[in-house]
């Protein structure tokens, strides 16, 4: 729940606490699944706080963040030190990258897609900026699996997202959109988080490849 957070500084700050009793709860070890592997030039749109920083391979040479609410990027260069791997944290928005196209090996989001402005606008940008056969990883909640549940996440998205959620989107369809935006997913796991069918439980983490 990231990029869209420069409209919402409250909520910005509501969520530094929130994440870490997320991560608490257990979502670091998906945290940790999430960028195992990469390598080289890896860009992590939406990136927060920082809260992905120290998982980080040293197989990556270089960490490019970019986050828009500029209270969470204060915080995110402040924990740049202690990170295994270089990190430049810079401002942007991930429906307008401030990038060349190919410049990363790779892209990560962890629960970002679900607030952009422009879901399908920020994964053609990610989309753009990677090079042919680049990876991307993400770490999104999504659209529920049964009609009733996707019923109460629209009303959610109608009533409460805007105000009280920092312009969360918890119906969004966005595997779907991936692959709208030409990436094949390879790899996908779903699960609950928490441990219970509530209509932000319902998670997906994996990878696609750049067409």
């Amino acid at each position: 729940m990231r990029d869209d957070r420069f409209r919402h500084p409250f909520f910005a700050r509501f969520y530094t606490w929130v994440a870490g009793a997320m991560d608490d709860a257990g979502l670091v070890g998906h945290r940790r699944v999430l960028v195992a592997g990469l390598h080289g030039q890896v860009l992590e749109v939406g990136a927060g706080h920082g809260p992905n920083f120290p998982h980080y391979p040293r197989t990556v040479d270089q960490l490019t963040a970019v986050e828009p609410e500029p209270h969470l990027r204060r915080t995110a260069q402040g924990r740049i030190a202690a990170a295994p791997v270089p990190v430049s944290v810079v401002d942007g928005r991930a429906e307008r990258l401030p990038f060349e196209a190919a410049r990363f090996d790779a892209a990560v989001v962890a629960l970002v897609l679900c607030s952009v402005a422009d879901q399908g606008a920020a994964l053609a940008e990610i989309h753009r900026v990677l090079v042919p056969g680049g990876r991307l990883r993400f770490l999104e909640h999504v659209r529920a699996d049964t009609v009733w549940m996707c019923r109460t996440q629209r009303w959610i998205d109608a009533t409460l997202g805007p105000r009280l959620l920092g312009g969360c989107h918890c119906a969004r369809d966005t595997l779907t959109a991936i692959e709208r935006a030409g990436f094949t997913v390879t790899v996908l796991e779903n699960f609950l988080f928490p441990n219970a069918r509530t209509p932000h439980s319902f998670h997906v983490r994996g990878e696609a490849a750049r067409s």
